[in-house]
């Protein structure tokens, strides 16, 4: 599902209906102007095309919709998404936005279950990624180490005690979210 994705970023954060003059594919270029000057693709880069996602606004939700902008070239957008991760805070009339890759709803969610590790680790200067699609890397004691889930990190932090002892309310935390989502009060059996 996300090869069909790989030539797409995700713009997050810009308001409902700030597309509406110029279309959704002219938010990525005024973006591009805006943080990255000397880019040098402005010209050369060919938006295919450009639309809110999901298509349909609810009313439920208080965030706007993400814009999805399909280049032509993959190259592109990596060059984009690397001066991104460079640059970290990137605006859009002012107004601080994210940008990223266009992933699979089961790879962000796959990608999600490393949110309390990645915050935990975040602070650290540890060097963290997160690799396509779910793998989390990070520099500790001079080797970059990767691990495809969270009982591989397990593993490898029981050899670690510094690790273990930032890595400690993460893991807590995860076990706990675990065991609620394995608990289901519905299935008890009532007296009656």
């Amino acid at each position: 599902m996300d090869s069909m994705r790989n030539k797409n970023i995700r713009i997050i954060g810009i308001p409902e209906n700030m597309e509406k003059e110029n279309g959704a594919e002219s938010v990525l270029n005024e973006i591009i102007e805006e943080n990255f000057p000397n880019l040098g693709i402005n010209g050369e880069m060919c938006v295919e095309e450009g639309f809110r996602s999901p298509r349909f606004v609810n009313v439920k939700r208080p965030t706007a919709r993400h814009i999805v902008v399909k280049l032509a070239n993959r190259n592109d957008k990596e060059r984009i998404l690397r001066e991104v991760r460079e640059k970290k805070r990137i605006t859009y009339k002012g107004a601080p936005i994210r940008l990223s890759a266009d992933f699979s709803t089961e790879t962000l969610q796959a990608r999600r279950e490393w949110s309390d590790i990645f915050k935990a680790l975040k602070d650290k200067h540890l060097q963290l990624r997160i690799l396509y699609p779910a793998r989390i890397s990070f520099r500790y004691e001079g080797e970059i180490k990767s691990f495809p889930d969270k009982q591989k990190l397990r593993e490898f932090v029981t050899k670690s005690p510094p690790l273990q002892e930032i890595l400690k309310k993460a893991l807590i935390l995860e076990k706990r979210k675990k065991g609620e989502r394995g608990h289901n009060p519905q299935t008890r059996e009532t007296d009656g």
